[in-house]
């Protein structure tokens, strides 16, 4: 009787995790950000504000008319892409008239531009350092020009970022982006939103940024994302959605940290949630337990409400007392570390190898969607198999997880955040196999995820064959063969 009763229970609360984690644990892969393109060209040499640094107008002679000839000449280079003959003119124009007319920018970019294609050319590493500190003293003096500090420090923080990550530690890169957001706020730039986010979030996690300075960015960045979706019009909403497609799941990761997220960030996500669909237990019980774990008043207006949802509304968990129900006692209150604990206990003192099987795969699910500890949802994935032969769902878990980790594996790049979907179909691939009750929603996944993985033009300009051997790093440490999506 009493194993009786702890299937019957283990059963809803198997399922209960199934549909809750899943639901809103959706994997996403995301795309490249890429800086804002040039202003609009214009060469103007009178009525014109004034600058710092010399304009057309400041000069006389033969100066002015050089430097505005420059300045249509070493375009028309860049333009068929002749880098190396633009140089000597741009750098004609830029020493002659660097603010231009006094009111253009695109000369900074231009200079940018030409300094990126010869690092690009180069092997000589003292080279390419002399490039890279030539390009930070252009941004320096586009500052001196014409201001902004915020504004070009975000595209510092960018091409430190994304080009530059061997000449700068992670702490100037990290300054570059606060001190952007500190003046911004939620007006701060689009192209500086993802690669933040994931600096953020690995900060988070190896202790180089404390709790409450990471809380309060990663309340900045949702409330820039927020303004972006809000705020933007035509193309730029597309942009925006990629972002919000990135940024939020990179940062909702960290919920996994005990005590990070406070009480008002799992109010203001999970509440109106809730509002919207009152009778879904399944959100109930999440909203409940997220508020329990964030340190929400249990007798303020949120947890009080939601309680009284669950006790007239929701399942309620058998009265038989155990390991079982202790553990789901304290997966309600958001003590999701304790209810490991009770699960583990209760797996490993069942004879039952079936019961095993099973509730290593819970513990596993928890550690994907609440602690966010993708390697140790892995393992007791894998764990879980062992008791349970032929069985896919460990396999389907492995295969979300990865899936999962384009927002832990990269910076946001298209490359670094498809790659994972190489290995995750491979385990959809595999539970597929195995288990014939798997292969529906393997099927599912597979067609899911194969749209994701890179193209042949992907593979071509990184001279990788389709159908070669490739090892995917990050956490996920594992071999697997090259795939595209056409």
């Amino acid at each position: 009787m009493k194993n009786s009763k702890t299937l019957v229970f283990f059963t809803f609360f198997f399922i209960f995790i199934n549909l809750v984690f899943f639901q809103h644990c959706t994997p996403k892969v995301a795309e490249e950000m890429t800086l804002p393109k040039e202003e609009k060209e214009e060469v103007v040499t009178n009525n014109n504000p004034k600058s710092v640094c010399s304009t057309f107008d400041d000069l006389n002679g033969a100066d002015k008319e050089n430097a505005t000839t420059a300045y249509v000449l070493y375009k028309d280079y860049i333009k068929a892409n002749r880098y190396e003959e633009a140089l000597p003119i741009w750098r004609t124009a830029y020493t002659l008239a660097p603010a231009s007319n006094g009111r253009v920018k695109y000369q900074f970019d231009d200079g940018i531009k030409i300094y990126k294609y010869l690092i690009e050319k180069t092997t000589d590493e003292a080279q390419k350092k002399k490039y890279v500190d030539t390009i930070y003293q252009i941004y320096d003096k586009r500052i001196y020009c014409f201001g902004d500090e915020a504004y070009v420090n975000g595209l510092k923080a960018f091409d430190g970022y994304y080009s530059f990550q061997r000449y700068f530690d992670t702490t100037t890169v990290y300054n570059w982006f606060t001190s952007h957001i500190d003046s911004k706020g939620k007006h701060s730039e689009y192209f500086i939103v993802n690669p933040f986010s994931k600096m953020l979030y690995d900060g988070v996690v190896s202790g180089k940024i404390d709790k409450k300075q990471g809380l309060h960015y990663a309340k900045m960045v949702g409330k820039i994302v927020e303004h972006g979706l809000k705020t933007c019009k035509e193309a730029q909403c597309a942009t925006w959605e990629i972002i919000n497609s990135y940024a939020p799941v990179q940062l909702e990761l960290l919920e996994g940290i005990e005590n990070f997220y406070d009480c008002e960030y799992y109010v203001d996500k999970y509440i109106p949630l809730f509002h919207a669909y009152p009778d879904s237990c399944e959100i109930v019980n999440t909203a409940f337990g997220r508020l329990s774990s964030g340190g929400c008043d249990p007798k303020g207006k949120e947890l009080t409400e939601l309680a009284k949802v669950k006790s007239k509304k929701c399942y309620t968990a058998p009265e038989s007392p155990g390991l079982a129900r202790l553990g789901y006692d304290e997966y309600q209150k958001g003590n999701y570390k304790k209810a490991i604990q009770y699960f583990e206990n209760f797996a490993q003192e069942s004879k039952d190898n079936e019961t095993k099987a099973k509730y290593y795969l819970l513990v596993a699910k928890i550690y994907y969607g609440d602690i966010k500890n993708f390697s140790k949802s892995r393992s007791y994935a894998r764990k879980s198999a062992e008791y349970k032969n032929k069985w896919g769902e460990p396999y389907l878990l492995i295969g979300k997880l990865y899936a999962s980790s384009g927002p832990l594996c990269g910076p946001g790049t298209g490359w670094d955040s498809q790659i994972v979907t190489w290995v995750a179909v491979d385990q959809f691939q595999y539970a597929r196999s195995i288990d014939p009750a798997s292969a529906a929603e393997a099927n599912k996944l597979i067609a899911q995820y194969s749209k994701f993985m890179p193209n042949s033009e992907d593979l071509f300009f990184r001279n990788i064959k389709k159908g070669s051997t490739y090892f995917v790093p990050c956490w996920i440490q594992e071999e697997t063969k090259v795939r595209t999506s056409d």
